[in-house]
């Protein structure tokens, strides 16, 4: 079995973390959550339209007379200076939480894996008739994830 993961996190570094993930909240009091719809409405702003909405807050303050009244240009500087220092805590939180992710898909992995290597073997050694194995493989085939419509199981469809 190749073991790419190997984590232990002390409680020190647990809440060190939580730490460091409450201070960066409390310094964005601002952020906020949208709903799903909310979010399919909005007009995007990718790589791509952010020099475009840089370009036109530096033409809009160059040429005031063309800019609607109906258009707050503080506000509108201000939301253009927003992405930008967003963006450079958003980029490396977003690189971060992709390795965390790999990571518990990789940990997953193997301890999925480790469980299902026990469990095979604990099955046969309660068809065997080892002595106390079949109470304890009856409450782990009771918690089985996966289980068909047919009784078969991802570790047994592998094998077919």
């Amino acid at each position: 079995m190749d073991n790419k993961v190997s984590v232990t996190i002390s409680e020190e570094a647990s809440a060190n973390i939580q730490q460091a993930i409450t201070v960066i909240l409390k310094n964005l009091p601002e952020l906020i959550n949208l709903k799903e719809d909310e979010r399919q409405a909005l007009p995007k702003m990718g790589d791509k339209t952010v020099s475009f909405v840089s370009k036109n807050l530096e033409y809009a303050k160059q040429n005031p007379r063309v800019v609607p009244a109906f258009l707050d240009m503080r506000e509108f500087e201000k939301d253009a200076a927003a992405v930008n220092d967003l963006r450079k805590v958003l980029i490396p939180l977003q690189q971060l939480t992709e390795k965390l992710d790999d990571t518990v898909m990789q940990a997953g992995s193997e301890a999925y894996t480790a469980a299902l290597i026990f469990y095979n073997a604990l099955k046969g050694a309660a068809k065997a008739g080892e002595p106390g194995m079949k109470n304890i493989y009856d409450d782990l085939q009771a918690r089985f994830p996966g289980r068909g419509k047919n009784g078969s199981t991802p570790a047994t469809e592998k094998n077919r």
